[in-house]
């Protein structure tokens, strides 16, 4: 007589006792220790608790910050965060090694390493202002968005918009970001944006609701191509940063002259519904004032080689990005891991063959 499965799947609450003595039982009849059991239940339930308590306690202490930051007038919103971010240069010892190395891959043959030690302590600092400017965008977008904010090419946005026309705009972590999608919404521009989701999920909700405030909103990254389609056919932009070595489907580029491991999935959908790939950045002024610049739809290749024309595209998106962080270094997230997957064998033999070709 064999057991039911469905009985297996959600024992009744409170009758934990029965349901481990029944779990004893395997087809012979021999008992398990049911006392060991219980204790390693019980040891899970109070890690679910503690990893549960530490998020709140983390969320309640950003949202306390958060508050406090909004309370500040904007000039000492951005010294204070400036300051913080020059702390975290010092104190963040990793992320400033990290952070030195990969500008010295990237400009060691062009800077001195006093040039590259410098920008490296620009990057910390303006991204606390960054973070300040992020965190005051409901203030901002009410006191008027445009007054800090200039822009140029936007004959682009205004083209879809004319059109309802759905594309892909394509930017990095560089400059405000976050601040760049605030603009655009509250341009008139429909957009939403393709996200990574946090780990904590209050911290997750919190930017979301951030973001919901300033008339934008976010896809999280994932199996969500459906809600995108949707979202182009009804004439929405979705916003992508695509300069960063994630576990997606990618393929390896050169940026600044090195293999980096590129999320294709933008691409892909831009050659499949013939969609304009249009790069976009934001970039902080010395008199604390932000530049947007929109360029002209990449011109994308189509040959009918599915795979190079890929690879080809992605590297047009990467030449895209690269050109303007060459403009303003301290302004780009050089603390990521974006050489960190590097190709090998048969896979670095097809990049090379692209490459001569």
């Amino acid at each position: 007589m064999g057991i039911d499965q469905t009985a297996l799947k959600s024992p009744p609450l409170g009758r934990s006792s029965l349901y481990l003595r029944f779990l004893s039982f395997r087809g012979r009849g021999r008992p398990i220790q049911v006392k060991g059991v219980r204790k390693e239940v019980k040891k899970v339930s109070q890690e679910k608790i503690i990893k549960k308590t530490k998020r709140r306690v983390i969320y309640s202490c950003l949202l306390a910050f958060v508050a406090f930051l909004r309370l500040l007038p904007r000039r000492a919103a951005l010294s204070m965060m400036r300051g913080l971010g020059g702390a975290a240069f010092y104190l963040l010892k990793s992320k400033r090694l990290r952070t030195l190395k990969h500008l010295t891959a990237a400009f060691g043959h062009e800077k001195s390493p006093s040039d590259i030690r410098r920008i490296a302590k620009q990057v910390f600092s303006n991204f606390g202002a960054f973070a300040a400017d992020a965190v005051l965008i409901p203030r901002l977008v009410g006191n008027g968005i445009h007054k800090m904010i200039t822009a140029e090419g936007l004959e682009h946005l205004d083209n879809l918009s004319r059109s309802n026309e759905g594309a892909i705009l394509l930017t990095a972590h560089f400059g405000n970001w976050e601040l760049l999608a605030a603009w655009a919404a509250k341009q008139g521009y429909k957009l939403k944006v393709i996200v990574a989701p946090q780990t904590n999920p209050y911290i997750n909700r919190l930017i979301a609701d951030m973001r919901r405030a300033a008339r934008y909103e976010s896809i999280e990254r994932g199996n969500h191509t459906r809600e995108i389609l949707r979202a182009l056919a009804k004439g929405y932009s979705i916003g992508v940063l695509i300069d960063e070595d994630t576990k997606v489907d990618g393929v390896f580029v050169r940026f600044f002259n090195q293999w980096a491991h590129t999320p294709v999935g933008p691409v892909r959908l831009a050659l499949k519904y013939g969609l304009k790939i249009i790069p976009l950045f934001i970039y902080l002024r010395s008199d604390d004032t932000y530049r947007v610049v929109v360029k002209a739809p990449l011109s994308l290749v189509v040959t009918g080689d599915k795979s190079r024309d890929l690879l080809v595209n992605a590297q047009e998106c990467s030449d895209a990005y690269e050109a303007v962080i060459r403009e303003h270094p301290g302004q780009w997230l050089w603390v990521m891991r974006r050489w960190k997957t590097q190709p090998k064998g048969e896979t670095l033999e097809a990049c090379l063959a692209t490459i001569r070709n």
